[in-house]
């Protein structure tokens, strides 16, 4: 009962958060809302059993991604009112897409059905006697070892991507050249002056 009743809250409030996400007008509270739906989506899985996917969202995503974004959004002098024009100029193909999405979420749940082994693999989520930390570590750095390091790879590369697209060398603002500093000789560096008592530079 309690269980139940802990599903149906954390789930009210995932769907709640979710959409006051999108629908806010204030991006502060936008991002608020968000933390709360990370929140509830951290107590879903604690209800399934996975507590370190749980610990894990809590500690990434609201610890640190979403502050980042509340810290940005503060920061920041954003001019949202022209994003908002901007975005109103797409709203049609944004709510095309929508209705396409949820056409195939009526197809895929209409069609849906239980299978004969769902209850026992939700009873049995990790081997007998194994931790659910430990199952997910030898899944990911056992079985799937090498598409884990392929992700990453593939993460770092898509890192240095962005990073090389949105660069932008200025030719106005003065950059520090370490090489030039470390092979520069201090008899053409410096130059020592014989200032006299009374007379300035």
């Amino acid at each position: 009962m309690i269980a139940t009743l802990s599903f149906y809250l954390f789930a009210i409030s995932l769907l709640t958060g979710g959409l006051f996400t999108v629908v806010a007008r204030n991006p502060v509270h936008s991002v608020l809302w968000l933390i709360l739906a990370f929140l509830s989506a951290a107590g879903l899985f604690v209800l399934l059993g996975a507590e370190f996917v749980a610990m894990l969202l809590i500690i990434v995503y609201v610890g640190a991604v979403a502050v980042l974004f509340l810290f940005v959004v503060m920061m920041l002098d954003v001019d949202f009112a022209e994003l908002k024009a901007e975005m109103a100029r797409y709203m049609p193909l944004a709510l095309l897409i929508g209705v396409i999405l949820l056409m195939q979420f009526g197809l895929a749940f209409g069609s849906w059905t239980e299978a004969e082994t769902a209850e026992a693999a939700r009873t049995a989520v990790t081997p007998e006697g194994v931790h659910n930390t430990a199952a997910l570590g030898l899944l990911i750095y056992d079985r799937y070892f090498l598409l884990f390091q392929l992700a990453g790879l593939i993460l770092l590369v898509a890192m240095i991507g962005a990073i090389v697209l949105t660069v932008r060398h200025r030719s106005d603002v003065k950059r520090q050249n370490v090489l030039a500093q470390m092979w520069r000789d201090p008899r053409t560096a410096m130059e020592l002056k014989d200032v006299k008592p009374g007379q300035g530079l």
